[in-house]
């Protein structure tokens, strides 16, 4: 394991790794992260290696996790959130707002996107953040792009007194390469409350005048931001990991002598660079993940090829995606990438076979009522062969999205979504005098995840809503789930029939992170 500049400047180590060393060389003291694909190997290999430099914590919901670095900052110590690309969503509050704020040490959000939506509801391009939030953003291609994109990322945040976000995948995240280390003093800055002086539309202006300048030249000289020239007029524009898959295809001799401009910043956006870069070519293709970020600010009738004139494929990219593009240049349009991903094409993803609740879903299938999922396990009982969930919005979101509904009916949601945001929905639906069934699946884990520890929110949810049934459920088998189906089937109609919010509380142990 990397740990010093005289090791890591030795060896070959993953882009995690590569993360881990620029955090410990930037002098973090305070790292903040919610759970879930691929953030969670981030904050893993953090946990795993913690010293009493930094601490650590899981949180349960990210505007929390961002807001306990906010913190962090304005008393002068330096903080890492890490996050998935939808916790992004939660967090955005806060992030908005500290931008005219103000912080004091420098503040770095790793964003991971799920590029090909492996364990996500969506295929959200956190890149998109610089724009609304107006805040940098990295997007490092390969290990040495990751560390060095760390490390100047804090000193960054600091200058413009506002977070920076660096977007990761994946498959950056797990690929290997040299890094050389580049440790700097850390930074005492302290937050200035002279911001206070201000209103909040003269805060936003310091900003323009203060803060955006600085980050715009940035964008425009940093060493991140690659160029290659070539000569046969051909250009191709990349961000992140796909950098490196285009490296890896221009390096075949069949591919041609194409101009390559890798950007590892990528907001504000490198207009001055990208247009330079663009007039030198005759035709350009941009190579990105997720959306077409890059093109839509670029996009220029007949030159410009990419996800919008269908030469790349929209989500993950591969070096035959390439090569193809790079083929078929000539056209304006293509069609290649019309299938649509079906579960049937992809393989369907079960529920444990073993999994205590599995007689929920089988009695929820059963009862002809609205039912509304989360995220997490109860959205793979929304396919065949259960078909037992109706819809799954978000994370938290079962309970507020089913007092929606035209008729009374049933949320279920696990206890790390319920203290993720879904109290919140419960606090209104009571307040609200809301009419529902809310079905708490207890098994003290974020299961989906990673198995972190999730709060135990029964003591308060008891207290919160009279109506509360607790039952324990029995280590799943064929021969019981029959009787535990049928009792579960009477109990959700017995609540069904009441007036008002009615909670049961499932209460299991999980055969995948309980062994």
């Amino acid at each position: 394991m990397i740990y010093n500049n005289a090791d890591i400047n030795a060896n070959e180590i993953t882009g995690l790794e590569a993360l881990l060393s620029a955090s410990l060389d930037a002098g973090v003291r305070l790292v903040t992260g919610v759970a879930g694909y691929p953030a969670t190997l981030v904050m893993d290999l953090l946990i795993k290696h913690k010293n009493d430099r930094y601490s650590v914590f899981w949180m349960t919901n990210e505007k929390a996790a961002l807001e306990k670095a906010l913190g962090a900052s304005v008393t002068g110590k330096r903080a890492m959130v890490i996050v998935k690309h939808v916790g992004m969503n939660v967090l955005s509050d806060p992030l908005m707002t500290s931008v005219y704020h103000t912080i004091g040490a420098g503040v770095v959000i790793i964003a991971g996107d799920d590029a090909g939506a492996r364990a996500s509801q969506n295929e959200q391009d956190s890149r998109f953040y610089g724009s609304l939030a107006e805040v940098a953003v990295f997007d490092p291609a390969t290990p040495q792009g990751a560390y060095d994109a760390a490390i100047r990322a804090f000193v960054l945040s600091e200058q413009a007194k506002s977070p920076v976000i660096i977007r990761v995948t994946d498959r950056l995240l797990n690929s290997k390469g040299s890094v050389i280390a580049n440790k700097q003093n850390v930074s005492g800055a302290n937050f200035d409350k002279d911001i206070w002086k201000l209103t909040t539309k003269g805060k936003h202006q310091r900003f323009h005048i203060e803060s955006m300048p600085l980050l715009e030249k940035e964008v425009q000289t940093t060493p991140l931001n690659k160029i290659q020239f070539g000569n046969d007029g051909i250009g191709i524009i990349s961000s992140g990991y796909a950098s490196l898959l285009v490296d890896k295809v221009l390096s075949e001799a069949s591919s041609g002598d194409c101009a390559h401009l890798a950007l590892q910043m990528v907001a504000p956006f490198p207009f001055d660079t990208v247009s330079h870069f663009i007039s030198k070519c005759s035709r350009v293709l941009v190579i990105e993940e997720t959306e077409p970020y890059i093109e839509s600010h670029i996009a220029v009738t007949g030159k410009i090829k990419g996800k919008m004139t269908g030469h790349i494929p929209y989500g993950q990219v591969e070096a035959e995606h390439i090569k193809y593009a790079l083929e078929h240049l000539e056209e304006n349009i293509l069609q290649k990438y019309t299938d649509i991903q079906t579960i049937k094409s992809r393989g369907p993803r079960f529920l444990c076979p073993d999994c205590p609740f599995m007689p929920l879903y089988r009695s929820l299938a059963e009862i002809n009522v609205m039912v509304a999922g989360d995220m997490g396990c109860s959205i793979r009982a929304a396919a065949e062969p259960l078909q037992a969930i109706d819809t799954g919005f978000a994370l938290g979101s079962a309970i507020s999205t089913a007092c929606g509904f035209e008729n009374k009916g049933i949320a279920v949601i696990g206890d790390f979504a319920l203290a993720h945001s879904g109290i919140i929905g419960l606090i209104n639906a009571v307040h609200s005098g809301d009419e529902v069934v809310v079905v708490i699946l207890q098994n003290r884990v974020a299961a989906m995840t990673g198995g972190q520890e999730a709060p135990d929110l029964m003591p308060v949810i008891k207290v919160m809503v009279a109506d509360t049934t607790i039952i324990e459920m029995p280590a799943y088998t064929r021969e019981m789930s029959s009787d535990t189906t049928d009792l579960l089937i009477h109990l959700l109609q017995s609540k069904l029939a009441q007036k008002g919010v009615s909670v049961i509380y499932l209460v299991g142990k999980c055969t995948k992170q309980w062994k």
